[in-house]
């Protein structure tokens, strides 16, 4: 994969892409709420390999080697603003027809993109994704917060976002656990969705219960699979790679 900087109206967006096979749809990856594209470690090459796709993964804003947002308690919509860089950046990189792959945050950020621009968003597969929030999550938050303050997670997450890492983190949790996010949902777009939809969820996923899978797969019109993981908590493509990667890739294949 090549490294480069994708100008994003006034910002350049951090970007990794491999295009090699031209009639193939492009694996799109949305990291999670502290990721970035080296916390994907190999996992986008590996699922690229095994199902013949073009791969993208980027650093959201603020993130890895993308620049910083502002403030430090961004807007109730900020995953909707987001879903809409998305947008930009699948224009920019003239992409027609991606599959987005997206952690936490970004399996939310996939439901929403999806929703709202069907014309490039040909199938989602969402890994611990939100739409609404549940008291488990703020408990979770909270102990990631103690963590952050009491361990060395700061200086892990440095390893990633540089100078940016104290920033990131508090936009984090103090726009999660601020009290009027406590009724955030993203549940009117799952309607919306007209594409093939993957969910993948740990069995003891920390940040979310199984009512977040109950509600996506009630919500969406269309076909909807699911991929519960025994065992594992909220990272299955890293915790149960080789479970998580065979079936992406039965999803993946049977669609394309």
């Amino acid at each position: 994969m090549s490294e480069e900087h994708i100008l994003i109206g006034n910002d350049p967006l951090a970007v990794f892409r491999s295009y090699h096979l031209p009639g193939r749809p492009t694996l799109v990856f949305l990291h999670d709420s502290l990721g970035c594209i080296a916390l994907w470690r190999d996992f986008p090459s590996q699922l690229a390999e095994v199902t013949r796709c073009n791969i993208l993964v980027y650093d959201r804003y603020g993130y890895g080697k993308s620049p910083a947002f502002e403030g430090e308690v961004r807007r109730k919509d900020y995953l909707e603003q987001e879903a809409d860089v998305l947008k930009d950046l699948l224009e920019s990189c003239q992409i027609e027809e991606a599959i987005l792959f997206g952690h936490s945050d970004g399996g939310s950020i996939a439901l929403i993109a999806a929703a709202k621009f069907p014309q490039r968003i040909k199938a989602i597969i969402v890994e611990g994704a939100h739409i609404f929030v549940e008291d488990l999550t703020l408990e979770g938050i909270r102990q990631v917060v103690h963590a952050y303050r009491t361990t060395n997670l700061k200086s892990r997450l440095e390893q990633y976002h540089g100078d940016k890492t104290d920033h990131v983190f508090e936009a984090w949790a103090q726009t999660w656990l601020r009290p009027d996010y406590r009724y955030w949902t993203i549940e009117p777009f799952l309607p919306m969705i007209q594409c093939p939809v993957l969910i993948i969820q740990g069995e003891k996923d920390e940040y979310g219960t199984l009512l977040q899978v109950n509600g996506i797969t009630s919500g969406v019109c269309v076909p909807v699979f699911q991929f519960i993981v025994p065992q594992v908590g909220h990272t299955p493509h890293k915790d149960a790679a080789p479970q998580t990667l065979q079936r992406v890739t039965k999803f993946i294949q049977e669609h394309f």
